[in-house]
């Protein structure tokens, strides 16, 4: 009994572990992050996405310039299906990949991320990474810019700016986050 909750136990932690690293992917290549993201790979992968087939380093720099021609991007992760083997596992994420682009029109992608990811000796124990990669691009769309709320005031101002950044500047690497403060009613 005790080997099978082990068993259960190795299992989640291990799928926890590959999520994470899922995540911190998403992360970094929002936040133009190139170490958030390389820390995602083993030294030896291949990222094959797209236009692109080469080393995740070259690859990060690609899409960073890629990003950068949108004001914003986000990468949803959505369903995720992970086939435990040992010390490997294949794994299946779909995403989904917004980019504001300040026009009329902002642009959408759709697809899958086909990850074989190895737990490998790390300096604090195994860990986790992105052994290789095959991004799977199933739809590109425009998508209107929506005119909902088009007549509120703007959440920012040059007083009160948006703390939104693609870089380790971004609230979201702030400890603790701090936020604007509220304004007095007179």
């Amino acid at each position: 009994m005790e080997a099978e909750l082990d068993r259960k136990l190795r299992e989640l932690v291990d799928r926890s572990e590959i999520w994470r690293v899922m995540q911190k992917y998403g992360r970094g290549l929002d936040r133009l992050d190139k170490g958030l993201v390389m820390s995602c790979y083993w030294e030896d992968a291949i990222e094959d996405h797209g236009n692109y087939v080469g080393h995740p380093s070259d690859f990060i720099d690609w899409a960073d310039q890629s990003t950068l021609s949108f004001q914003s991007s986000q990468h949803g992760l959505l369903n995720h299906s992970c086939d435990l083997q040992g010390d490997d596992a294949y794994c299946e994420t779909y995403y989904l990949f917004s980019g504001v682009t300040g026009g009329p029109t902002n642009f959408m992608s759709t697809g899958r991320y086909i990850d074989h990811f190895q737990k490998r000796p790390g300096p604090n124990g195994p860990v986790w990474k992105i052994a290789n990669r095959v991004c799977i691009i199933e739809g590109k769309f425009d998508v209107p810019a929506s005119m909902m709320g088009a007549d509120l005031p703007p959440p920012y101002t040059p007083e009160e700016p948006c703390q939104a950044a693609r870089d380790r500047t971004d609230v979201s690497y702030h400890r603790p986050p701090v936020p604007r403060r509220p304004k007095q009613l007179a």
